[in-house]
This record gives C-alpha cells, structure tokens and sequence, in this order.
C-alpha cells in the first residue's frame, strides 16, 4: 500500500509541479474526485465528501504536491451558503419560537464539551495550557488559532488539532446517522433534480444570490461573510416565496468534493508524524465529543420538538459548513442544522477570550 501511494505521488508531482499552485490544486481536485468516485461505487454514506477528504489527507501524508490556494475558497463557499439558504421557508420561521429549548440545551453542549476537551488535551496530550484551551474549543477553527496564537498558545497544533476535529467529526457522523436510523444511506445524497431537468431560471437564481450575498456580507461585516451572506439572501428568497429553486444534486456532489478536498489539503506542510499524532490525540476527542453529543441529543429531544437526529447533526461540532453540507447531502432538516451551527460557533467566539481570561486570572 506505502509503495503505491509513493508512486502515486510521484505521479502527481510530475503532472503538478510545485511553482503551479493551480496545477497543484487540480491535482488536489482530481485526487478528490477520484476518492469520491471510489466512495459512491461502495454505495458509502456521504461519498463525494467523505472520499476527497479521506484520499487529500492521505495525499498530505505522502507529502504528494497538491493544495488549496485560499482564492479558491471564496467561490465554492458562496455557493454553499446558497444551498444552505434553499432550505429556509416560512414553515422554519413560524418554528422558531420552539426552538428555545433547543437553544439552552446548546449552551450547555458547548460549556460541557470545552471543558472535556480542554482537560483531555491538557492531561493526554500534554499542550501547554493556552495551546489546550484553545484546542479544545468545539467550534470556530480560524478564530481560535488566530486568538490562541495572540494569547500566547501554539498556532499550528491548535490549527491541526481543529482541521482533524473536522476531518474525524464529518467522517464519523454519517455512519452513526446511519446506525441510529437503521437505514443504509449510501444513495441519500444523490437525491435530488439533475441540473439537466431543473429550470435555466434555478441557475440564474443561485448565481444572483450568490453574487448578492457575498455584497451583503461584505456591507453588514458578517463573520465568514461568504458563507453567511449568500445563506441569508438565499433564506431571503425562499421565506418571501419568490423562488422555490432547489440545488441541482451535481451542485451538491461538486461542493461535497470541493469541500472534502479542502480540508484534506489542510494538512499540508506538517510532518506526517506530526499529523498521525494529532490525529491519534483527535480519535480520543473525538469520541469523548461525540458521547457528549450524544446524550445532549437525547436529552434535549425529550423536550424539543426536535428528533435525536436532526440535534445530533445540529450540536456535533464539525464545523458549519461541513455539518450543514452533511445535513443537506441527507436531507435531514437543513435550516435548523445550519441555524444551530451559527449560534454554537457565536458561543465560542463571544465567550472562549473571556473565559480564557478568567481561568488564567484564577490560576
């Protein structure tokens, strides 16, 4: 297996030299794809993103020489918020009221799961106490390496740390999903219209919500204004009623890969003993948030109105876009999903400097 993926990298070296940083990112795509591809013919759960994510990481490992330029981002992450935004209506708007419960209950999924993770780190890892708190902060990647950075804690173990959390989380959720529901969810993503059978005014409406939303991000100085921006126009339209465009299932597919093949590439550039380390350390995190998550779920659904489902996909912390992509690909309630991932990561962002601040006062 070893001699194989080193000569598949050598192979990819060659076609992608690493002076080509788009060459190296369609080296990264066609990676990707082809990890998907592989994923779908095993009818797995979740495939186009699973399989770039798993076939990129190993990539990263082998030190083959592909990438993700940030100008790639942008664009792949406005469409996603367009997609995300499909899945509002009137119907969500006329719920939220009952979603208090649901609310209070995440409040205390975040404090429970920091303070886990944060011990976890400290004690198993053996982080330095800025670097674990930081790490062990279940939401917000670039915010808590940037913040943790400024206070003193280790940018990059925190930035693998939270991409593995990601990585492990995504990976993870789809067959327990799977397992909870007692059915195989193999062919659950690939639902959908086809972008052959749907209206050419669909691709006008994505493309202008899109466009819109990045502007209106921009002005209103949105967090992750690409992602939140277009989700909010796109929301816009589908509460006002005036479109009821839904995203053809090869959109899906196509941001499935291209967000799979991001956060594979993530690892690019740390020594492979460094990423199966943080790895290693992350399978522990990762169970004991999934565990929290779990029973937070359960829980909670004994007083919302809410399945144990449609929480678990809501409260695990694999990032928003990640987790709402997840719940989109399996039709599982995707405004709430996206709607409950914005509120956790506003949770950590708003409290982790302060919280910080008091632990370092009181030590």
């Amino acid at each position: 297996m070893r001699s194989f993926l080193l000569e598949f990298r050598d192979g990819l070296r060659a076609l992608a030299p690493s002076r080509f940083p788009y060459l190296r990112f369609a080296a990264a795509l066609t990676l990707g794809t082809a990890g998907g591809w592989t994923f779908a013919q095993l009818n797995l759960p979740l495939p186009w993103m699973l399989g770039a994510m798993t076939s990129c990481t190993l990539g990263a490992l082998v030190r083959a020489p592909v990438a993700a330029p940030a100008v790639v981002r942008p664009p792949m992450t406005m469409v996603i918020g367009v997609l995300l935004g499909a899945g509002f209506s009137p119907a969500i708007v006329a719920q939220l009221p009952s979603w208090i419960p649901t609310v209070l209950g995440l409040a205390g999924f975040v404090a429970a799961c920091a303070a886990a993770c944060v011990t976890y780190f400290r004690v198993v890892g053996g982080f330095d106490r800025t670097t674990a708190f930081f790490a062990g902060m279940p939401g917000g990647l670039v915010e808590m390496t940037v913040l943790g950075d400024e206070k003193g804690g280790d940018a990059r173990i925190i930035a693998l740390v939270h991409s593995a959390r990601i990585l492990l989380i995504v990976f993870t959720l789809p067959f327990i999903v799977q397992w909870i529901q007692g059915t195989w969810l193999g062919s659950r993503s690939q639902l959908g219209v086809s972008i052959l059978d749907a209206p050419w005014t669909s691709d006008l409406w994505l493309i202008g919500a899109g466009i819109l939303g990045v502007i209106t991000g921009h002005y209103l100085r949105l967090p992750a204004k690409n992602l939140l921006g277009p989700m909010v126009v796109s929301a816009a339209i589908h509460v006002l009623g005036l479109s009821d465009f839904t995203p053809p299932r090869e959109i899906v597919n196509a941001a499935q890969t291209g967000l799979g093949t991001v956060i594979g590439c993530r690892f690019l550039g740390a020594a492979p003993r460094e990423i199966l380390r943080i790895l290693g350390l992350s399978v522990g995190a990762t169970v004991i948030l999934l565990a929290i998550t779990l029973a937070f779920a359960v829980l909670v659904s004994r007083i919302a109105p809410h399945g144990v489902v449609p929480l678990l996909l809501a409260y695990s912390p694999g990032g928003l876009a990640e987790m709402s992509l997840v719940a989109l690909a399996l039709q599982i309630e995707v405004a709430f999903v996206a709607a409950l991932h914005i509120i956790r990561i506003l949770f950590v962002m708003v409290s982790a400097g302060p919280v910080f601040g008091l632990t370092k006062a009181e030590s």
